[in-house]
């Protein structure tokens, strides 16, 4: 299941009533971890002030956001409020705009993400990683 905000976010800045994709790309990577509690400062550091502006010195990467998720998501459906908890999703999740998914394979991002302090300092300490990549529906 994607987390309830990220949902939120894509249909925000994505997709409108005029436009199915007003944005200049059409692929999203979407990468979601945890990180050991004991590691979240310095991982929001390095993350922020060195890996994502490494990434989007790459061609190809358009953009980056992050997010960190919420305990639970309370929403009315069909005159009802549901509540729902999504306790083995992935905390944080970033969504990149990419040109294509052959920018994931280049020399460039391969370099880029072993760049700094993430590799050594901040990977080791990440867990239930997921990258999901996304495309035009055909």
């Amino acid at each position: 299941l994607l987390d309830p905000y990220i949902c939120s976010y894509i249909l925000k800045h994505i997709l409108t009533t005029e436009v199915i994709m007003p944005i200049d790309t059409k692929y999203l990577l979407l990468t979601r971890m945890d990180v050991a509690p004991d590691k979240e400062d310095v991982f929001n550091k390095v993350y922020d002030e060195e890996h994502v502006p490494e990434l989007l010195k790459v061609p190809g990467i358009l953009s980056a956001v992050r997010f960190k998720r919420r305990p639970k998501v309370e929403i009315a459906i069909n005159g009802q409020l549901q509540v729902y908890e999504y306790k083995d999703e992935p905390s944080y999740a970033a969504i990149y705009e990419i040109d294509n998914p052959s920018v994931l394979m280049s020399d460039e991002w391969a370099r880029a993400v072993e760049i700094g302090r993430w590799p050594k300092e901040i990977r080791p300490f990440t867990e239930n990683r997921r990258q999901v990549l996304y495309g035009p529906i055909e």
